[in-house]
């Protein structure tokens, strides 16, 4: 059974089974999912999916580290990447414009404050008692002198009713003087690193001009978790040129790696990227997943992700004006419950097949 030394660190990690405790991970899982229920009311945390869910939610992971309802509120500060200035590369990624996933107040010319003052002032109309994540979404958020991004990180963190940071970064822009920053604020605040993975083949990191390894993924996502820092990754599944098997090998390889959420989402093509100019020119390297296939490969991959890994989200949706395609015509919340619904349906859980 757990020892208490084991709870302990897993409290205080909050983030994956760590290797020492990865021995009953498997077992466990397996008899909980047979019997539906959890040790014991004192180790009900070490069970990441309550008896009616069948994966690790985030919703889930929030309610273990709040007592009151948060928000994310997304941010522009005005960064860049790497391989948009020519550091690491040209143009940024292939498939990217984050048109796509900026809110209407995310505008650079707006200050860290002003854009927190917008969005606070869209949640609390419904929620007034919301408290809030600022979340650094836009490009790489780590990309920058590390004064002028504490700046604007503590800019965040003054304003009323924020309890912490998500940052959304690449793993080769995250120096040890920040992660160490990063470290010490963990201790007071709420703070989790969010990596863009995309993908764990090199081979397809280079097609979609990433600019940095899988090796470097690994390295960063290690780093972060080994300082005590929640730690989330992203991942696209169905970018060109990847197998069936390929894909759900990603599954394999995250789980082995000290991950707190992941981010899955579908590959769309969205106008005015290089990705849909080489879509158009030879679409024979792409498949464009129906909605009905794409909830089959999410299950098969989150049948074999280590159960402890939180499930944040299945897919991304993108305004109808700039998406080319797949347009299933389902907002995120319909095609969730069709993954539910489909997941009870084979009667399957997450990490049925994961292998320690």
């Amino acid at each position: 059974m757990l020892s208490s030394k084991h709870v302990r660190v897993f409290r205080k990690t909050c983030t994956t089974f760590l290797e020492n405790t990865y021995v009953f991970s498997e077992k466990h899982v397996r008899l909980f999912w047979k019997t539906r229920t959890c040790f014991s009311k004192d180790f009900s945390y070490l069970c990441p999916m309550e008896k009616t869910k069948r994966y690790y939610e985030y919703g889930k992971f929030l309610q273990e580290r709040f007592d009151h309802k948060v928000q994310k509120i997304s941010i522009n500060a005005g960064f860049t990447c790497p391989n948009r200035d020519g550091a690491k590369g040209w143009g940024g990624c292939t498939y990217c414009n984050n048109q796509t996933f900026s809110p209407e107040y995310c505008h650079t010319e707006k200050s860290v404050t002003e854009q927190l003052e917008e969005g606070v002032r869209f949640f609390s109309r419904k929620y007034p008692d919301m408290r809030y994540l600022a979340y650094f979404q836009a490009y790489t958020n780590t990309y920058d002198r590390s004064d002028s991004l504490i700046r604007k990180y503590e800019e965040a963190l003054a304003y009323p009713g924020v309890e912490g940071l998500i940052v959304g970064t690449r793993p080769d822009c995250m120096p040890e003087g920040l992660l160490d920053y990063f470290a010490e604020l963990s201790q007071r605040k709420f703070v989790m690193i969010e990596y863009g993975l995309e993908s764990t083949l090199d081979k397809t990191l280079v097609r979609i001009n990433r600019g940095h390894t899988h090796e470097e993924s690994e390295s960063a996502i290690r780093r972060t978790a080994a300082k005590g820092i929640y730690t989330g990754a992203h991942l696209i599944l169905g970018l060109p040129g990847e197998s069936r098997d390929e894909i759900l090998h990603h599954a394999d390889v995250l789980s082995r790696l000290p991950i707190t959420t992941l981010k899955l989402h579908q590959l769309q093509l969205i106008k005015n990227t290089r990705m849909a100019k080489e879509f158009k020119e030879d679409p024979s390297d792409f498949h464009l997943y129906t909605a009905d296939e794409y909830i089959e490969l999410v299950i098969d991959f989150i049948e074999r992700l280590n159960p402890s890994i939180v499930v944040e989200r299945f897919v991304s949706q993108s305004p109808k004006e700039l998406l080319i395609a797949p347009d299933w015509g389902l907002k995120n919340f319909e095609f969730t419950a069709k993954v539910n619904k489909r997941i009870e349906e084979r009667d399957t859980w997450q990490g049925r097949l994961f292998q320690v």
